[in-house]
């Protein structure tokens, strides 16, 4: 009988895609991938290790299996992904349970740790060079059918003082153009309708192996294919924001206008402390640019409070900036030191409640620009795409071009027929409901 594996992926997008990568190999080595991770053999938990959260979320999901494994309900618990990778010495140490730990560039080798542990009865470590890691090869895609992620570079080389990402994933890797539209392609003609482009930085792709960023030819490529009907970037940093990629957005039917811009702050001195560029003059003129290109776009952004030295007028100027921006999609975090960045040992570390109480009061800010934007959109017609059916709230729910997965707000609503997962339908908006939006399909 095939050896049963579970998959528990945590994190964002481009973990997942290592993931589904991983469960490609597998099965095409003859192990046997189950949904419920419960009930396999061996548990694989794709861990994140980018933030205070994320790693207690990773640690606490470990140790819920390795109860599993002692109870002898499963035989086996490996650590892969960005928590593996970073923590290397200290994974095996302070979890003993752990039957294996694998670095990103070991992903390729999960097939033999497996067996390996399943024969020697010997824990595993092993690492190799994150170069190792390939965004190549076949893929079990585990979202929803009708939309996937597509990976277009790993690593980072923005160097920003608050983050590990370098340090874990590497420097920026962008892949070959040909080899992205190719694996689209294949995505496409599998039934995916809306595909999601990801990297850590998406507007850096291609400076690394043709000398200049490639992003707009790449999304006018994959614009091309047949079968996709919305195409969404996420990750846009704002310094590569051009002319050049605004108008590629703007006139491609198949690309959402929907612009998912991390800025972190708007404050010139936070800024140059994170390493980031631009002000708060800047980031106004390039936003009112990128609402005169593409009208009705949606704005998407990440900010982070209480990064060492913020003070309460920094602090008052971010909030004068939310206000006076009003983005429609927002999410803030409070800063986190993370060990071995350089923001870890700046001297002036603003207080743990401070760092939460600035948070807070940013996304009660965000709650009522959002009322307001969901207020404005009463009587409208959307088209959304169905993503399932709420047996407690008895209608269906979904995502309009808006709203991206997993990330954004949802669009409930009723509809006489019925509706399959994956069916764009128009649905007019008839009420609001915090952040989501209520409807009937029309």
């Amino acid at each position: 009988m095939a050896t049963r594996v579970g998959m528990v992926s945590l994190g964002c997008p481009k973990n997942q895609v290592d993931a589904e990568h991983m469960l490609y190999d597998l099965r095409k080595e003859g192990f046997q991938i189950v949904s419920d991770a419960a009930l396999s053999d061996v548990v694989i938990i794709n861990t994140c290790g980018f933030i205070e959260s994320a790693k207690q979320e990773a640690i606490d999901t470990i140790l819920e299996f390795c109860t599993l494994k002692q109870e002898g309900r499963i035989k086996a618990v490996i650590a892969t992904g960005c928590l593996a990778e970073r923590y290397r010495d200290e994974m095996k140490k302070e979890i003993p349970e752990l039957d294996a730990v694998v670095g990103i560039g070991s992903n390729g080798k999960i097939c033999d740790i497996i067996r390996e542990i399943l024969l020697d009865k010997q824990a595993v470590c092993s690492y190799g060079a994150k170069t190792e890691l390939s965004m190549e090869g076949g893929r079990i895609i585990s979202t929803e059918p009708f939309y996937a992620y597509i990976k277009i570079a790993e690593g980072c080389s923005n160097n920003c003082t608050y983050c590990a990402i370098p340090s874990i994933r590497g420097k920026y890797r962008s892949r070959r153009m040909e080899d992205i539209v190719k694996e689209a392609r294949w995505l496409a003609e599998n039934g995916v309708t809306e595909l999601v482009v990801v990297a850590q930085d998406t507007t850096r792709y291609g400076e690394d192996i043709y000398g200049k960023s490639m992003l707009p030819e790449l999304l006018t490529a994959l614009c091309e294919i047949d079968g996709f009907k919305w195409i969404r970037t996420l990750y846009c940093y704002p310094e590569r924001i051009t002319d050049e990629l605004l108008d590629v957005i703007a006139k491609e039917d198949k690309l959402v206008k929907y612009l998912d811009m991390p800025i972190q702050h708007c404050n010139k001195t936070i800024l140059k402390r994170m390493n980031r560029h631009g002000d708060r003059e800047t980031l106004t003129a390039l936003i009112k640019k990128i609402r005169e290109k593409i009208p009705n776009v949606t704005l998407r952004t990440t900010l982070i409070t209480g990064f060492p030295g913020e003070t309460e007028e920094q602090f008052e100027e971010l909030c004068e900036f939310v206000k006076e921006i009003r983005f429609k999609r927002l999410g803030c975090f409070a800063y986190s030191p993370e060990e071995g960045t350089p923001a870890e040992k700046f001297e002036d570390q603003v207080p743990l409640k401070d760092r939460e109480r600035r948070a807070e009061i940013i996304m009660e800010e965000q709650m009522i620009i959002s009322d307001s934007l969901n207020e404005a959109a009463l009587d409208s017609e959307v088209e959304v795409v169905c993503e399932g059916f709420d047996r407690y709230a008895e209608c269906y729910y979904g995502r309009s071009q808006a709203d991206a997965p997993e990330i954004d707000g949802k669009i409930f609503f009723l509809s006489e027929d019925k509706v399959r997962v994956g069916e764009y339908v128009k649905v007019k908006i008839d009420d609001t409901m915090d952040y989501d939006l209520i409807g009937s399909k029309m």
